[in-house]
């Protein structure tokens, strides 16, 4: 039988199979939603606790920090900020971008986002301690 015959007898869903979702937009999906809601909580927690200490001196920053609550909340915010921008950007990367130039501009943005999570969290625990 040969191809084009082969062809005739297939349904459109046959022929769509493995052409459609990679099985993971929903989950892509959910973690952005739980990572919007989280922000939606952590920024304004984070401008309250970072707002009094705002133009205040070295050593009263360092003083500030050394409480938990202050130094989670701001842990926390620049953790899921980047992350949630991480995936963000990931996603309008796969939807104009193709081939080697997505890979290299997801790796870049990778990069970019534990490289600013790092050097947050490392500035943070460098005033906490």
């Amino acid at each position: 039988m040969s191809e084009m015959s082969r062809s005739e007898f297939l349904t459109r869903r046959k022929r769509a199979t493995g052409l459609g979702s990679a099985k993971s937009g929903t989950e892509h999906y959910w973690g952005m939603i739980k990572s919007s809601v989280g922000l939606l909580i952590l920024v304004p927690l984070f401008v309250f606790t970072f707002g009094p200490i705002l133009g205040a001196s070295h050593e009263e920053v360092v003083a500030y920090y050394s409480n938990p609550v202050p130094a989670v909340i701001a842990a926390l915010t620049i953790a899921v900020s980047w992350l949630h921008f991480m995936n963000g950007a990931k996603t309008a990367i796969e939807d104009y971008l193709r081939g080697m130039s997505m890979k290299v501009a997801i790796i870049a943005v990778n990069c970019v986002a534990y490289a600013a999570l790092a050097a947050g969290l490392f500035a943070l625990v460098r005033l906490a301690l």
